[in-house]
């Protein structure tokens, strides 16, 4: 699979989740930021019609899992105040 093709219940189903635990537009949403972190670490385009872009390395597809479900586990980060 590459990147583009992730879809929220691709996503979802790298992760275990049952269709009750998530929200599609959340997952979206997770699933955007981690494509744009990619592209922003690596310097490579979201998508190219001539050259390398970030469908071009599979290996960056786990990477994009990994994000997401970290993404998803961590959503709900706070500050302490004193």
């Amino acid at each position: 699979m590459k990147i583009s093709e992730a879809t929220p219940e691709r996503v979802a189903a790298y992760m275990n989740l049952a269709e009750d635990e998530y929200d599609s537009e959340t997952l979206a949403a997770i699933m955007e930021a981690a494509k744009h972190y990619i592209v922003n670490v690596t310097g490579l385009p979201e998508s190219s019609e001539d050259g390398e872009s970030i469908d071009s390395y599979p290996d960056l597809t786990i990477a994009f899992l990994v994000l997401c479900q970290d993404m998803f586990d961590n959503r709900s980060m706070y500050v302490d105040q004193p």
